[in-house]
């Protein structure tokens, strides 16, 4: 007997972390010394630190959910690893932080390689998106703890921000702008839903969406980074009062975690761009709609806050930079989030 009959199979191991290794490099920055394969990362942040009158490190941790078993079912593995970059990276711009760094952890209960290298592939298309360092990582070969193809991921990633400029939402007030940056459909959030709709609708991940697209290449749409858009609307002098990821819990629980006490927001729903993708589950949906508003975040993966006296040069900054967002609500006094067509 020995690891490998066991279910543990360490030369396959060594194999993955080659065939990975030139994904890896095409993340890496000067900030980044060493070789990749030590027993920790090391992200130099004299220069970025030297630049900031008082800077704190930000943190976040994420998944991808239930997208992943649409992942094994299809056989496509290269866009969860985005997915896995966008939900930490998209967290940590909500206070205004520069992401730096991006680690994963992967779990199965065998490896396979092939598989794996593309859910790495991506991991690393989504880190040069958000100009972070994949500076490590852990893969984990645990027979017995997952069924057959199943596999999970978790990320890491830290960012840096100045104290003095942290967002956290303090200052707004009723009458201020409800801006929301488009998603690219679902991106992590409510498939064990979205699952469960397809397949009792009698549908099947192979089946057409529209024309070139099955059901399952639009479920697996990679999340929308907001990265890049986010930190030109931030180092544009524009004042941004509060932002909210769009996550698990829709407008109605994100939203009001960035509110101060007293306050709530009216979301117009004929605001928000109508999706394809969404329309599609609203035939196959039969609850209330509410609902899909708080699992779903319905074409809205970002939300922005902007002072009223802000408004018109936010509008003006957005159309030079070719940045969409859409005015989609107002804060109020109303100490809720209600959603037009919805609640009232």
């Amino acid at each position: 007997m020995d690891y490998k009959s066991s279910g543990v199979d360490i030369d396959a191991g060594n194999d993955f972390v080659n065939k990975i290794k030139p994904f890896v490099k095409s993340t890496l920055n000067a900030n980044v010394p060493g070789n990749i394969g030590g027993f920790a990362g090391f992200y130099d942040i004299a220069e970025t630190v030297g630049k900031i009158k008082n800077p704190l490190l930000c943190s976040s941790t994420d998944g991808v959910g239930t997208k992943l078993k649409v992942a094994i079912e299809t056989g496509k593995f290269d866009t969860v690893g985005i997915d896995l970059v966008a939900m930490c990276v998209n967290d940590l711009i909500v206070p205004g932080a520069k992401p730096l760094f991006f680690l994963d952890y992967l779990a199965t209960s065998k490896l396979n390689i092939e598989n794996m290298s593309e859910v790495v592939k991506g991991i690393a298309a989504g880190c040069r998106e958000a100009d972070v360092a994949l500076l490590g990582g852990e893969t984990a070969e645990m027979p017995g703890m997952y069924s057959d193809k199943d596999f999970d991921l978790a990320g890491f990633a830290v960012g840096i921000v100045d104290k003095e400029k942290i967002i956290n939402g303090s200052d707004i007030k009723e009458s201020d702008i409800v801006f929301g940056l488009p998603s690219t459909g679902f991106h992590s959030n409510g498939y064990s839903l979205l699952r469960k709709l397809i397949k009792e609708s009698g549908y099947t991940f192979e089946d057409e969406f529209v024309k070139g697209t099955s059901i399952g290449e639009m479920l697996l749409e990679p999340t929308k980074i907001y990265v890049k858009d986010a930190m030109e609307i931030l180092n544009s002098g524009i004042n941004i009062k509060g932002m909210a990821h769009i996550t698990g819990g829709g407008f109605y629980e994100n939203i009001p975690r960035i509110l101060p006490p007293g306050t709530g927001a009216d979301i117009y729903r004929d605001k928000i761009p109508q999706m394809q993708c969404y329309e599609f589950i609203k035939k196959l949906y039969s609850g209330e709609e509410r609902e899909l508003y708080r699992v779903l975040n319905m074409g809205i993966g970002m939300v922005m806050v902007v002072d009223y006296a802000d408004y018109e040069s936010f509008k003006q900054f957005l159309k030079k930079n070719l940045i969409s967002a859409y005015e989609i609500g107002k804060i109020t006094a109303n100490k809720e989030v209600r959603i037009s067509g919805v609640d009232f």
